[in-house]
């Protein structure tokens, strides 16, 4: 466990010398050391699910290294030196970062401290939510947990820890929890169980976790979280060990993914799975369709031509889809040369933003810079994103950014010129909304680049 003696500094003691140097009184007096420091145990949990990333502070400094810090992420636990701090919470914002939250929190000697910042920043019911339970030993053959209710979406629900496969109408939930509420230090004997959860009163299952090991020694914080995945459940689990943390997805979420046909001189095509499911039929170029629900797994892609599956344009292209995960899956390049790219996306909204992404799949269009202003004037403006490449490995994309809410224009041109080559209007983009563009080739021969807009455009 980390320990940190001081959150700002550390602090040195002089030692002075009383008396005369060559002094033998024996009467001189007695210098008595300082007491040995206490320590408390800390952690922190970003579970607002609409706030962005932040930063952590103690008495004006950053905490531990918590910079930066995204929705659902747990940091460790570390050991602080006792005593009162100031603890803030600094929203990092398009512009100018600003504190959001504050709380003294006094901590004492061998007590666990798991700080969570919950609620929504829509609505203005944002705060700290200190969690505090006594430092204990978890006994030989044992797993100690402890359950909170961070998640905000989420009504008053019954958490029911249970044999797998048992019975809920015979069992008893292990609690009741409200948002906000959290379980003490449960200890059960190591081993598998179940974990379900369910409106209060009601043994309709909204999470099942499916078949979980807990092991001898484990000591596990469990936080309830709005799920910003896909599946249907409303709550994901987030499951700290004092080192790291893991999401725990309810067992029947699937993975998310959308498929965009760039390919200019391609007929329309259909997408077959594992040469056996049609995940997409007669999508033409540019077009994109919604998100579809699939099994988490290997998947091996064929992208053949719709009026006679037996034209094979990308043959066997292996992708994974992970649990909770969504993805873009962008056939591009040529009909000569195709390419089949996945991305993954990043669909939770952020109250305090508008977040944009801007993929480069157009091979005409080579390298480029990519420009966002007010009103697309661009002669006194350095790129956004500078000698952007088409490459084939892996397309080129700027990641989600965080844009102030207003009216922008996105301008691309060629590496190093001002001539624009897509340039898009003018986009009001809200906060909250997300937004991503795909530049591919034009419709014809010798036509200029395109964007392909999606999400929220």
């Amino acid at each position: 466990m980390k320990r940190i003696s001081s959150l700002l500094a550390a602090v040195s003691l002089p030692l002075f010398l009383t008396g005369c140097l060559f002094d033998n009184d024996d009467d001189a007096p007695t210098v008595e050391p300082p007491p040995p420091p206490e320590f408390a145990n800390v952690r922190v949990i970003h579970a607002a699910s609409d706030a962005p990333l932040v930063n952590i502070t103690a008495n004006d400094a950053i905490l531990n290294g918590l910079e930066s810090v995204d929705y659902q992420v747990a940091s460790s636990r570390f050991e602080v030196e006792t005593g009162t701090y100031d603890i803030g919470v600094t929203a990092i914002l398009p512009g100018e970062n600003a504190e959001v939250l504050q709380a003294d929190v006094t901590l004492e000697a061998d007590m666990n401290y798991d700080v969570f910042a919950v609620g929504s920043v829509a609505d203005d019911s944002l705060m700290l939510l200190p969690v505090t339970s006594e430092e204990t030993a978890v006994e030989a053959g044992n797993a100690q947990v402890q359950i909170v209710h961070a998640a905000s979406d989420a009504p008053t629900v019954d958490i029911y820890v249970t044999a797998p496969g048992a019975a809920l109408a015979d069992e008893q939930p292990l609690a009741t929890a409200a948002f906000m509420d959290a379980t003490g230090l449960v200890q059960v004997p190591a081993g598998d169980y179940q974990i379900r959860i369910t409106p209060a009163g009601s043994t309709d299952v909204v999470f099942d976790s499916g078949t979980v090991a807990l092991a001898d020694g484990a000591d596990l914080l469990v936080a309830a979280t709005n799920n910003v995945g896909s599946g249907d459940s409303p709550v994901t689990l987030l499951v700290a060990d004092g080192t790291s943390a893991v999401k725990l997805w309810d067992a029947d979420a699937t993975a998310d993914i959308r498929v965009v046909h760039g390919i200019s001189d391609a007929p329309a095509v259909d997408v077959i799975a594992n040469n056996a499911v049609t995940l997409v039929d007669a999508l033409a170029f540019p077009a994109a369709t919604g998100y579809l629900s699939v099994a988490p797994d290997d998947y091996l892609v064929d992208v053949v031509a719709d009026a006679d599956n037996s034209v094979v344009a990308i043959d066997d292209a292996a992708i994974t889809l992970e649990t909770g995960m969504s993805y873009t899956a962008i056939a591009n390049n040529t009909l000569a040369a195709p390419e089949l790219d996945l991305l993954a996306d990043m669909p939770r909204r952020v109250a305090t933003e508008a977040r944009v992404r801007i993929v480069h799949a157009s091979p005409d269009a080579g390298s480029v810079d990519i420009y966002v202003t007010a009103d697309g004037n661009i002669d006194s403006v350095d790129p956004a994103f500078a000698g952007v490449d088409y490459t084939t490995d892996a397309l080129a994309e700027t990641g989600y950014v965080g844009l102030a809410a207003g009216e922008y224009v996105v301008t691309v041109t060629a590496a190093g010129t001002k001539q624009p080559a897509i340039e898009t209007g003018l986009l009001m983009l809200e906060a909250g909304s997300l937004y991503t563009a795909i530049a591919v080739n034009g419709s014809m021969e010798a036509a200029p680049p395109q964007l392909i807009l999606m999400d929220d455009f």
